[in-house]
């Protein structure tokens, strides 16, 4: 852990209890995430990438171990706004613009009406969404919402962005172009990312760092520092060096189910 240690999980567990009995999501996870780190959580479905997100972001309690966002604890680090979250599915309400979508944890915060519409016009900029702030949800393209949705996670400038899935749902086409854009919005905020997915091309070419994770209990099998550089054009996935992150990747998974 450094000054500039951003998260720090210690011998992280959680375990849920449940009718059927105990169900074991996350099992001694140890990982530091620094300032300005793009960092892809990858594994099966039922590893635990999603339960590391929400104990990162307070929306579930770890069972054993400890774990500080910002050198405070997930609740503190919540109250002090430290993250942006943004769900697998867009979450924008029918009734309300795009705008409004993106004003609304900015009203809820008590903002003033000039400091929201500086905030909203700003970050639509920054999600190639400007001239679509009186559009409805319904009018827009799903990667567009989706854009939005990233928008409004933005909107309170938090240091820390918290993305679950967010393009899962969407084709590879315009995948690959929220790919482009999201890594141009790191670059353009600095911001520290942790990012689920369970794409092995997604994870290699977002990230500066891939943490591999196993069936459950999700433990983590690799973490992989990216050598790849900041700018990233959609066809450095046809290197080698591109390839050869891939394949650790690939094999980290693998060894991941040899626990089972």
């Amino acid at each position: 852990m450094t000054n500039n240690t951003i998260v720090s999980a210690k011998d992280l567990s959680l375990t849920f209890q449940t009718n059927d009995g105990p169900v074991h999501a996350l099992s001694d996870v140890n990982l530091d995430i620094e300032k300005g780190d793009f960092v892809s959580f990858i594994g099966p479905s039922g590893c635990g990438k999603t339960t590391f997100l929400r104990v990162m972001a307070d929306l579930e309690q770890p069972t054993g171990g400890e774990i500080t966002v910002n050198g405070v604890s997930p609740r503190e680090a919540r109250l002090a706004r430290a993250y942006g979250y943004v769900f697998q599915a867009a979450g924008l309400y029918p009734w309300r613009t795009i705008g409004g979508n993106i004003r609304l944890p900015l009203e809820i915060m008590g903002y003033s009406k000039a400091d929201q519409a500086e905030r909203v016009s700003r970050v639509l900029e920054l999600v190639d969404l400007a001239g679509f702030e009186k559009k409805y949800p319904w009018q827009l393209s799903g990667g567009m919402q989706q854009r939005a949705s990233i928008a409004r996670a933005l909107a309170f400038d938090a240091d820390i962005l918290l993305m679950d899935e967010p393009f899962g749902a969407l084709d590879e086409i315009v995948r690959d172009h929220l790919n482009e854009q999201l890594l141009k919005l790191w670059a353009d905020t600095g911001k520290t990312i942790g990012f689920v997915t369970h794409s092995i091309p997604e994870a290699v070419y977002l990230s500066t760092k891939i943490v591999v994770m196993s069936p459950r209990p999700g433990r983590v099998t690799d973490v992989i520092e990216s050598p790849l550089p900041k700018e990233r054009p959609l066809d450095i996935r046809d290197t080698p060096e591109f390839l050869e992150i891939a394949h650790r990747v690939r094999e980290g998974l693998r060894a991941g189910h040899s626990y089972d």
